[in-house]
């Protein structure tokens, strides 16, 4: 069984020239802040295990995050956090039936973004 192709179809492999919604881009964000957190989580749990294992444990830890590398990972780790929070309230909305259509897609994505930043630049304000 032979399927027939179009093969003057336009091929662009050029991924620098195609041009995509916000709509995908703060859902490849959602999807990356996802594995973030996945991959952060390990050392989230060493950081919260060995803090109540002792009190030395919650110095060593606490002197971990006085280093200035620390506490950029530590923002990182928890601005993926809050955005994957952010866009995830966004699918609950949606779910709900609320912003299904096109240019509330548009939207809500926009407010997702805008949302993200602001508390991602308030989470650095707080952490350092």
């Amino acid at each position: 069984m032979k399927i027939a192709v179009n093969s003057k179809r336009p091929v662009n492999l050029d991924l620098r020239t195609i041009k995509l919604p916000v709509t995908a881009y703060t859902s490849i964000a959602h999807r990356v802040s996802g594995i973030i957190l996945f991959i952060a989580i390990a050392g989230l749990l060493w950081m919260l295990s060995t803090s109540l294992s002792s009190e030395a444990g919650f110095e060593q830890v606490k002197a971990c995050l006085q280093n200035p590398f620390a506490k950029l990972v530590l923002w990182g780790v928890l601005s993926a956090l809050l955005y994957h929070l952010v866009a995830g309230i966004r699918h609950l909305v949606m779910d709900a039936g609320v912003g299904e259509s096109l240019e509330g897609g548009r939207l809500g994505s926009k407010l997702v973004i805008v949302i993200a930043v602001v508390l991602i630049v308030l989470l650095g304000v707080w952490i350092w």
